[in-house]
């Protein structure tokens, strides 16, 4: 892979962002990015510079993040359209996003928006129970790979402030609003079919409703999350039921609960799908009924499954009735590969080693670190389509490593670190503009 060609598709991928910025903005957001992808060390901007020996634009850059022109809602659209044109990017007719929070750790109280949680993992007595984070609903989305798991895409985050220490001049937002915001966000900036894939602790009134209900001229979006054992199903009315006085019913019979779902009516159906890194034999039962959370206007289908090697079984729920309950098993399953790239966003990316203390950078840092993790991976799918399997180091020494990770991703772009720092000066020096103070707030 020459260089040239490897710094071809990434400016490509750069270049639908050049409507979110100034001509000199776009020039300080591309820097960025690219020290990001390249950088092995601290992520923080003066590193970054660093590695792509432009240390010189530290006071420029950091200007940038801090009151340049950044125009968040075109960012928000430039990277859904990417997204859009990845390969596979339907799924089962649907595209996937998948919801979550995740909280970045902070230490000092000092530093804008963060607030006190209780740590559930600290069980090491060394480790404070109460941590100080930023804490961020974080939307992308989730890509099949044949026979492989699938890929998840950040795209963009909100940051969640506990009511009781809400940041001056910020309004108060739960976490199911940011997440029903971004949802929204997603399927009016792309057309068709959409499906939201969430953790059970999003499973409320507050997300389902606003997203299979919404007010005019608002598109529809499905969902899928887990149900919890004891949720309340009904049946749907017995059309052909006798007339009777009063009000028309509108809720059939009371079904048993999932945790009892042996004992819905159907019969359990076996297939095979690829759950958690490989292929396993999923035996489950659905059925179409009503959800108590949503209300006897939207019909839904609850299934139960036995998954191979889990010993509990699934209970799962989602508005798209047409799915089949395997088929919605895998894709709730998937959602867990969004785990996956908050470790790569943290230990990779430098999420948690962000050094920025006020709003804007705070904010601008996260989108810029979201972005570079999805660009990494798109960058992948173009050089999968261009040089197959080859570009990528398939170690000796692990015969079963099957796939590329965002190392191997990193690893190529440091080996031709010194043409692209070239390549990159050239992009940045040639031209005969001179940069204004408004570009980068000096």
């Amino acid at each position: 892979m020459q260089a040239t060609q490897l710094w071809s598709h990434w400016q490509a991928l750069l270049e639908p962002f050049d409507d979110a910025f100034t001509y000199w903005g776009f020039q300080r957001f591309s820097e960025w990015l690219t020290g990001l992808a390249l950088n092995v060390e601290e992520h923080t901007i003066t590193q970054s510079l660093v590695g792509l020996d432009r240390a010189a634009d530290w006071k420029a850059l950091e200007s940038f993040a801090e009151y340049g022109a950044w125009d968040q809602g075109a960012v928000e659209r430039a990277a859904a359209g990417l997204l859009d044109e990845a390969p596979e990017r339907l799924w089962y007719g649907y595209r996937v996003w998948g919801g979550d929070d995740t909280k970045v750790h902070r230490s000092s109280k000092n530093v804008w928006g963060t607030c006190t949680f209780h740590e559930y993992t600290a069980r090491c007595p060394n480790r404070a129970a109460t941590v100080r984070a930023h804490n961020w609903v974080v939307v992308g989305a989730l890509l099949p790979r044949p026979d492989q798991p699938a890929v998840f895409l950040p795209h963009t985050g909100r940051l969640y402030f506990r009511q009781s220490q809400l940041p001056a001049g910020e309004t108060f937002h739960t976490k199911c609003e940011l997440l029903v915001d971004m949802v929204r966000g997603e399927a009016a900036t792309v057309g068709g079919a959409h499906l939201a894939v969430f953790d059970g602790g999003f499973a409320l009134r507050s997300v389902v409703r606003p997203l299979v209900q919404p007010a005019p001229g608002q598109p529809r979006v499905e969902f899928l999350t887990r149900l919890r054992g004891d949720a309340r199903l009904h049946a749907r009315p017995d059309p052909d039921e006798a007339p009777r006085r009063g009000p028309k019913r509108k809720w059939g019979r009371r079904l048993a609960p999932p945790r009892q779902g042996g004992r819905w009516p159907g019969r359990w159906q076996e297939g095979k799908a690829f759950i958690y890194g490989r292929t396993r034999k999923v035996r489950w039962k659905e059925v179409v009924c009503l959800w108590k959370v949503l209300g006897h206007d939207v019909p839904v289908k609850a299934v139960v499954a036995e998954v191979e090697g889990y010993r509990k079984r699934f209970t799962l729920v989602s508005s798209a009735c047409e799915l089949s309950g395997l088929q919605l098993v895998e894709l709730f399953c998937a959602r867990f590969r969004q785990e996956d790239g908050f470790r790569d966003l943290k230990q990779r990316l430098g999420w948690e080693e962000c050094r920025a203390w006020t709003k804007q950078p705070i904010l601008r840092t996260t989108q810029a670190v979201l972005l570079v993790l999805s660009l990494l991976r798109l960058l992948q799918f173009r050089l999968e389509a261009a040089a197959g399997d080859d570009w990528w180091f398939h170690p000796p020494w692990n015969r079963r490593k099957t796939r590329p990770s965002v190392l191997d991703l990193g690893r190529l772009l440091r080996q031709h670190r010194g043409e692209i720092q070239r390549l990159l000066a050239a992009q940045l020096g040639t031209d005969d503009k001179t940069e204004p103070a408004e570009a980068t707030g000096g």
